[in-house]
């Protein structure tokens, strides 16, 4: 299972910079890795944990902007065509997530 988290956020004030950069850092310390701007994406083991961390997002949002949060299954992950400068290139996998029982 993976969460895509997609953010539109304002950047115009040194507050909504503030807000912006405090959000982004979160979702790196949660684990989500860049995948392009303003998408950030991580693996979950099960539907169970990929909650989890769907509320996690939930709890740290900014006042302001949009934020978009999808989850998809590995196959639909693994079916993601990615074009770079009209050249098709192979998906890369964000890095793996590693979790101690």
């Amino acid at each position: 299972m993976w969460i895509l988290v997609f953010f539109d956020l304002p950047t115009e004030t040194k507050r909504d910079r503030k807000e912006y950069a405090k959000f982004r850092k979160r979702l790196v310390c949660d684990g989500f890795t860049m995948f392009q701007f303003s998408i950030y994406v991580r693996h979950c083991a099960s539907s169970e944990n990929a909650e989890v961390h769907i509320k996690r997002v939930k709890s740290f949002m900014p006042p302001f902007g949009k934020i978009g949060i999808l989850n998809i299954t590995d196959k639909q992950f693994g079916n993601i065509q990615i074009f770079a400068n009209c050249k098709p290139e192979l998906a890369t996998s964000p890095g793996q997530q590693l979790e101690l029982f």
